[in-house]
């Protein structure tokens, strides 16, 4: 089978290569180029199609335009399109208008959703009812021990940090609706003897990374650094913590989970999206919940949690394997291009290209 994709890898997630690295030999796997919608190809299997929205207005319409005009092109070629839902929706939502209008004209282009947990796929197919009427299957996040292989490290002497420190970690991209700046705030209202906040990731946006650091600047418990890592910094940060916290607002699925886990390190996490699927795939020795606003009792409550006696390494359920997702995932990919009809035969098809294009 010949796969396209969009995309193969990314700089700063794994996943994509982890993904395609484990398909078999059996399968093709190219990177997505305008050039190539002349091509056939099995699948093109979609990522993120949401990041599309991002940008101004004129921008993001002419970046829709061409990716609408290229899924019609290789769809009338037979190919299948396939999307995996990591968001039922852009997390900034920049432009609501132009995000509705592209999510009614996508949906109908789509041939089949593959969701990383059962209550994305659930949201997803309450916010797009269309997408039960084309297949659907469940395939895990995979782990990223493969990406990041481990590697002991004395973390809290790289970093200068206390050994008597009871530490909380924030990693990965700060984006908005991850609600740093309220941890941060909510932090400095924490009481525990020798807490401290690790607070570490890239941020493209100068105004938010202005109000972190202005929200740190009032407590020297907080390090806020705010900067991709390399992965021998990812080790010592997650070396040196006590509980890795991830904060969002709001949250489907979260690469910085399965990454949290994937280094051995207990996460607290809000009790949203596939959360709840974590915390009862790993248990509660590793993934703890909350509900409602970040508070200081729940921060608190998760260094003495993180304090219990766990094993040195977070067990890895068999459904987070690369290999089995690599095999789910080619057969969904069989399932789906066997249904593939003839699009320059099917009038259907040409009326719905004419009426939403």
């Amino acid at each position: 089978m010949r796969i396209l994709a969009s995309p193969t890898q990314s700089q700063r997630n794994p996943y994509p290569k982890l993904l395609y690295s484990n398909l078999g030999p059996t399968i093709q796997v190219e990177e997505f180029s305008a050039r190539k919608v002349l091509e056939r190809y099995s699948v093109w299997h979609v990522h993120w199609p949401d990041e599309l929205l991002i940008g101004d207005p004129l921008y993001v319409v002419s970046r829709i335009a061409r990716f609408l005009a290229a899924v019609d092109c290789l769809r009338m070629r037979g190919t299948k399109i396939v999307w995996t839902i990591h968001n039922c929706s852009s997390h900034e939502k920049l432009h609501p208008s132009l995000e509705a209008w592209f999510w009614r004209r996508f949906i109908p282009r789509v041939d089949g959703v593959i969701s990383l947990s059962s209550s994305g796929l659930s949201q997803a197919l309450e916010s797009f009812p269309a997408l039960r009427k084309i297949p659907q299957t469940i395939i895990p996040h995979g782990h990223y021990r493969d990406a990041y292989p481990f590697r002991n490290c004395d973390g809290r002497q790289m970093l200068g940090i206390s050994s008597d420190a009871r530490v909380l970690l924030f990693f990965g991209q700060v984006r908005p609706y991850k609600n740093v700046e309220t941890l941060v705030r909510v932090f400095r209202e924490v009481t525990t003897d020798s807490a401290l906040l690790d607070v570490v990731g890239y941020s493209n946006s100068s105004t938010l990374a202005e109000k972190i650091l202005r929200e740190a600047s009032f407590d020297n418990r907080v390090r806020v650094r705010l900067k991709f890592l390399q992965p021998d910094e990812l080790f010592a940060h997650a070396s040196a913590a006590d509980v890795v916290v991830l904060p969002y607002r709001e949250i489907l699925n979260s690469g910085s989970a399965i990454l949290a886990l994937s280094l051995n390190c207990p996460i607290l996490v809000p009790d949203l999206g596939a959360m709840g699927e974590l915390r009862a795939d790993f248990g509660e020795t590793w993934v703890r919940t909350f509900s409602g606003d970040l508070s200081k009792n729940i921060l608190e409550g998760a260094l003495d949690w993180a304090a219990q006696t766990r094993p040195s390494t977070c067990p890895m359920p068999a459904k987070y394997e690369w290999e089995s997702i690599g095999r789910e995932t080619v057969r969904f990919y069989e399932m789906v291009a066997s249904k593939t009809p003839n699009y320059f035969k099917d009038s259907k098809f040409m009326k719905h290209l004419e009426t939403t294009s």
